[in-house]
């Protein structure tokens, strides 16, 4: 479905369980991807939460203008969409971000902690001052012009994103171009990862949702942003519960779905 923001842009998401519920879940992708990498875990937690799965502004099925992405933009974005599907300042929420998703949950979080109930970080990025090594190839095949080259250049980074070989790593990347190909896909991807490499969060900033229950999940064999920086964000989120998934990459709940999910839903429905 989709709803029209006060600025005038359209924003694809999904929607399940019931939406007079004073607890919303909030699913928000990474970079370059869009709601449909969650699969079926918003609609299965549906069955106790209010779920809603975006696709950030500039991906997915979302308008893409011609912005700055900073992580600010994103967060001011997640504010706007929140209120025009109904969801209001006093009503709490839970935020699952994935990879950019992580540090834009973060940072919508620090800036509305009060309507903060819980905070999840799958493999999020927001500790990086530069781009690693594969985010630099994930770059230049998402801009790579050549349909030819830009398929095998996807395939091959996306390989090397899961842990272990996967039956629909090709409707991924075929998903992926789809959306790459449409117009201002590929600024809104680049202007994205530029503020979302070089730019890590200011401790101090981040110290100020100590008190947010919060689950940091990492893929045991992340080649994008590897599990070492849990520790950088556990030096500041001193109580956050942290879980390493064993023969997973930079999505475990693509590769590990059910021990994803069970995660989830223990640390979610545990008061």
């Amino acid at each position: 479905m989709k709803v029209r923001l006060e600025d005038g842009f359209h924003i694809q998401y999904d929607e399940y369980g019931r939406n007079d519920s004073p607890l919303h879940i909030l699913f928000i992708h990474g970079l370059g991807s869009s709601s449909i990498v969650w699969r079926d875990i918003p609609q299965a937690l549906s069955e106790v939460f209010h779920t809603i799965a975006v696709d950030l502004i500039g991906f997915g099925g979302s308008d893409k203008p011609d912005s700055d992405y900073t992580i600010s933009y994103f967060s001011r974005f997640i504010k706007s969409f929140l209120g025009q599907i109904g969801v209001k300042n006093s009503d709490k929420i839970i935020i699952i971000g994935h990879s950019l998703g992580g540090y834009i949950a973060a940072e919508y979080a620090i800036e509305n902690k009060q309507q903060i109930e819980k905070l999840v970080l799958i493999d999020p990025s927001g500790m990086l001052n530069r781009p690693t090594p594969l985010l630099e190839q994930y770059l230049n095949a998402a801009l790579e012009t050549d349909p030819i080259l830009r398929y095998t250049k996807i395939k091959k980074v996306f390989e090397s994103l899961l842990a272990q070989s996967f039956r629909l790593l090709p409707i991924l990347v075929d998903l992926f171009i789809s959306v790459i190909e449409k117009p201002g896909a590929k600024h809104a991807f680049e202007s994205a990862f530029r503020n979302s490499t070089t730019t890590p969060i200011n401790p101090e900033r981040l110290e100020k949702i100590k008190g947010i229950p919060c689950l940091i999940i990492w893929g045991e064999k992340d080649n994008l942003i590897p599990s070492d920086h849990i520790h950088k964000f556990k030096e500041i989120l001193k109580d956050a519960e942290i879980v390493i998934i064993p023969d997973a990459g930079h999505s475990p709940f693509v590769e590990k779905t059910a021990v994803v999910y069970h995660k989830l839903f223990s640390f979610l429905t545990n008061n």
